[in-house]
C-alpha cells in the first residue's frame, strides 16, 4: 500500500534552510516503491525557495503564502500546516528539529492523532521496518525506536543525515497553491530581532568556534568572531560565558542552550562541564584550547591545545588565511 510522505520545508527570510534538504533526504530513506513525497513551503516571500525545491524530485510542493507568515507565529503557521494536511492526506510527516519543527511537530501528531520520535539523528529501514536513532540522557546513550501506530510525525536534528542531492531525472513537480485559511489569531509577531552573531545559523554550521569564562570579556570574544569568519563558521558560547555578560544567550551551546552536532567544533576556553558537553559532544570533530591541561574538555576532544586561546586563535587564524585567501 503506497504512502504519502510530507515535509515541512523550513524557511528563513525567504530562502531554504539546509535541514530542509536533511528532512527531504530522511524522506527518501522511509520511501518505499509508490510512495509519494511532497513538501510543503508556508511564509510570507516563497518564490525563491520554491525556485531552488523544484530540482530535488518532489511528486508536489504545496505553498502557502501570506503576510501573516512572515515571522513565526504557532496558530498562523499551524493553520498553514493543517491546510497542507487536509489537501495532501498524510500518512507521515517531517520536521526539522528546530525552534519551529519542535513547536509545529507536537500540534500535528495531536492533530493527526499519531505517534512522535523527535531528535532523530539516523533512520535505518530493514525489511520493510524503519527505525529510528534518537539520543538520550544528553547524549549520553542512544535509543532506537519503531512506530505502532499508523500515523508517524518524525523531527529530524539539523546536520546527521547528510541533505538530499538532486536527482538525475527530477520530473516536473506539480505546484499546489493552497489558500491561507485565516485563522483567529491570539497573538501577531510584528518584528523579531535576531542577536546571533555572524551570518550562519549556529544550528547549521559546519564549523562552531565556542568561547567560554576563558575569553575574559566581550572583546575576547573579536578573535573567535574572525577565526569563523574565514573559515565560514559560527561563534557559540558556554552558559558561564553568557551569564558572566560575554556574549547574548542567543549564542549558548548546552543542556539549556542549542544543540549543535558541526563537522569541527573548537572550544576556546571551555572548561567542559556536564551541561556543555550535552549540546555539542556529538560534533564530528572536536578541538579543544585551554590553559589547564586537566580541563575536562580534553576527556572528549580529539585534539588539544594546552595553551592561551589569545595566542593560538590569532595564530590559526593566521595560517588558515594563508591557505584559503
Amino acid at each position: 500500500m503506497s504512502r504519502t510522505i510530507l515535509i515541512y520545508a523550513e524557511i528563513r527570510d525567504g530562502k531554504l534552510r539546509q535541514v530542509a534538504l536533511e528532512t527531504l533526504a530522511a524522506a527518501r530513506i522511509l520511501a518505499a516503491d509508490g510512495d509519494s513525497i511532497r513538501i510543503l513551503l508556508a511564509g510570507s516571500n516563497i518564490s525563491e525557495a520554491t525556485s531552488a525545491l523544484i530540482p530535488y524530485g518532489a511528486d508536489t510542493i504545496y505553498t502557502i503564502e501570506h503576510d501573516d507568515l512572515e515571522n513565526y507565529s504557532p496558530d498562523a503557521y499551524m493553520a498553514a500546516v493543517h491546510a497542507a494536511i487536509r489537501e495532501a492526506q498524510p500518512d507521515i510527516v517531517l520536521f526539522g528539529h528546530t525552534a519551529i519543527g519542535r513547536d509545529l511537530a507536537p500540534l500535528t501528531a495531536a492533530a493527526l492523532s499519531a505517534g512522535q520520535i523527535s531528535d532523530v539523528i539516523s533512520i535505518e529501514v530493514k525489511d520493510g521496518e524503519a527505525s529510528f536513532t534518537r539520543p538520550l540522557y544528553a547524549g549520553k546513550a542512544f535509543e532506537k525506536r519503531v512506530f505502532q501506530s499508523e500515523g508517524w510525525v518524525i523531527t529530524i536534528r539539523p546536520n546527521n543525515i547528510p541533505a538530499a542531492e538532486p536527482p538525475a531525472d527530477t520530473g516536473n513537480p506539480s505546484i499546489v497553491n493552497i489558500a491561507y485559511p485565516s485563522p483567529s489569531l491570539r497573538s501577531i509577531v510584528k518584528n523579531v530581532v535576531r542577536k546571533t552573531s555572524g551570518k550562519i545559523d549556529l544550528a547549521e554550521a559546519k564549523i562552531v568556534i565556542s568561547g567560554g569564562r576563558g575569553v575574559k570579556s566581550e572583546a575576547g570574544f573579536k578573535p573567535l568572531e574572525e577565526l569563523a569568519d574565514l573559515l565560514g563558521g559560527a561563534v557559540g558560547a558556554s552558559r558561564g560565558a553568557c551569564d558572566a555578560g560575554y556574549c547574548d544567550y542567543a549564542l549558548q551551546i548546552g543542556q539549556t542552550g542549542k544543540v549543535v552536532t558541526p563537522e569541527i567544533y573548537i572550544a576556546c576556553g571551555i572548561s567542559g562541564a556536564i551541561q556543555h558537553l550535552a549540546g555539542m559532544s556529538q560534533s564530528r570533530v572536536i578541538i579543544a584550547i585551554n590553559k589547564d591541561p586537566e580541563a575536562p574538555i580534553f576527556k572528549v576532544a580529539d585534539y588539544g591545545i594546552v595553551g592561551d586561546l589569545f595566542e593560538i586563535v590569532p595564530l590559526l587564524t593566521e595560517e588558515f588565511r594563508k591557505i584559503l585567501v
